[in-house]
C-alpha cells in the first residue's frame, strides 16, 4: 500500500462562511495587506486549489479571513493499492492506463 497526501482548499468555503461571494471583492482586501493580484489570479486562487502560495498571501488571506493556514488547508492521506505487473515485476497503480500501441489504419480500395 503506497501513502499519499492530499489536500483540501476551504478557501470559497471560508469566504462564503463570513458572506464573501464575489472573488473581485478579495482584490482591494489583498491590496490592503500588500499583496497585488489580479481579478483573473484571484479568481483561480479563489476556485482552484493552488500548487504554490507565498507566505505573504497565505498571511493575507488568514487576515481577512480571520483564520488560521489550517483552517484553509485540511490535509488527509489518500491511501492508493499498487500492484505488481505479471510481466516485469513493475508496480503499477490499480486503473493505470494501459501502454499506447502504434497500429496502421488501412482504408479499403476504391475510397
Amino acid at each position: 500500500m503506497m501513502k499519499r497526501m492530499a489536500f483540501e482548499w476551504n478557501l470559497r468555503r471560508l469566504m462564503a462562511e463570513r458572506e464573501m461571494y464575489q472573488t473581485t471583492d478579495m482584490v482591494p482586501r489583498l491590496a490592503e495587506y500588500g499583496v497585488h493580484l489580479s481579478r483573473e489570479q484571484v479568481f483561480r486562487l479563489v476556485t482552484q486549489p493552488p500548487q504554490r502560495l507565498s507566505m505573504d498571501t497565505l498571511a493575507a488571506l488568514c487576515g481577512i479571513l480571520g483564520c488560521t493556514p489550517g483552517d484553509l488547508i485540511t490535509v488527509k492521506e489518500v491511501r492508493r493499492q499498487v500492484a505488481k505487473s505479471a510481466r516485469s515485476g513493475e508496480s503499477t497503480s490499480s486503473g493505470a492506463v494501459p501502454p499506447a500501441r502504434r497500429v496502421r489504419v488501412r482504408r479499403p480500395e476504391g475510397l
